[in-house]
């Protein structure tokens, strides 16, 4: 499994040209992308179609090459295969058969965007903690509810966005209102962009500049800062925690609370932090 520039082509590995140039067989997800970017290294394999619409008999096709004792690498148009990307059935039909996947690292916009956003020096409690949700449903109703699940989670949660889409998933985070939010676009690429703003602010971001919504995008939803996190609690779940931390460690009491109450446990652990600072 070899990963690919997202971009800028002097980002693909040494180890993964290494790779590549061994291969008896590349699968890949598209023919002609891949073709013109082997060509851009000097190297000439051949390809073997394996993409969203064919991979379960792709795979299967691939699993019997490698039984033959060839070497197939599988590369995706761009990044790290099987992240949002085709690769991941492949995998799963080469272990079934026994056989070993082996991972080539390499560019991954998951990553590139994290390390400009400093996000692990936010919330204490959620310092490097992140979901990533990858590409949410294209659905209107079904995004509106996952939007709300991210908006409910203390965690820190990355997307990704293709550009026809981008527009209606900015009004959806508008519900997410002053939470955090760092925006990629075209990372590494000529035109790449990094931005920091309230959730409420990226539908009028992208409104004022049409390049702006141009580009493949991924963005990070910060951590939910502990303030918000607590204004979520109640007063009867307030006392339920105080009562609990009466009498059982802090661990346990939050653990209980949150059985008891439905609440987040990261939310009340915070709570309960404060509830402690307080009373010392």
């Amino acid at each position: 499994m070899v990963a690919t520039p997202i971009g800028n082509l002097a980002d693909m590995g040494l180890r993964a040209l290494h790779v590549l140039a061994l291969a008896d067989t590349v699968a890949c997800e598209d023919t002609r992308h891949t073709g013109s970017l082997l060509q851009a290294y000097g190297l000439h394999k051949p390809l073997l179609a394996l993409h969203e619409h064919n991979e379960a008999e792709a795979a299967a096709t691939v699993v019997q090459r490698l039984q033959q004792g060839q070497r197939v690498a599988y590369v995706s148009d761009a990044g790290t295969p099987g992240l949002s990307d085709p690769g991941a059935r492949l995998v799963a039909a080469a272990l079934a058969a026994g056989l070993r996947c082996v991972p080539v690292p390499g560019a991954s916009s998951l990553t590139a965007l994290l390390s400009v956003t400093g996000f692990t020096h936010q919330d204490a409690q959620q310092a490097g903690r992140f979901v990533f949700a990858g590409f949410l449903s294209s659905k209107s109703a079904e995004r509106q509810r996952e939007v709300a699940a991210i908006g409910s989670d203390p965690r820190a949660c990355v997307i990704l966005e293709a550009p026809h889409r981008i527009e209606a998933l900015a009004t959806d985070l508008a519900q997410l209102s002053e939470r955090p939010l760092t925006i990629g676009r075209e990372l590494t690429k000529q035109f790449e962009e990094v931005a920091q703003m309230p959730a409420h602010a990226l539908a009028p971001w992208l409104q004022a500049d049409a390049q702006r919504r141009r580009g493949e995008f991924v963005l990070l939803v910060h951590a939910r800062p502990p303030a918000e996190a607590e204004d979520d609690i109640g007063p009867a779940a307030r006392r339920v925690l105080g009562l609990l931390m009466e009498e059982l460690p802090l661990k346990t009491a939050v653990k209980l609370c949150a059985e008891i109450t439905g609440l987040p446990r990261n939310s009340l652990y915070a709570l309960a932090l404060s509830l402690r600072k307080t009373e010392g």
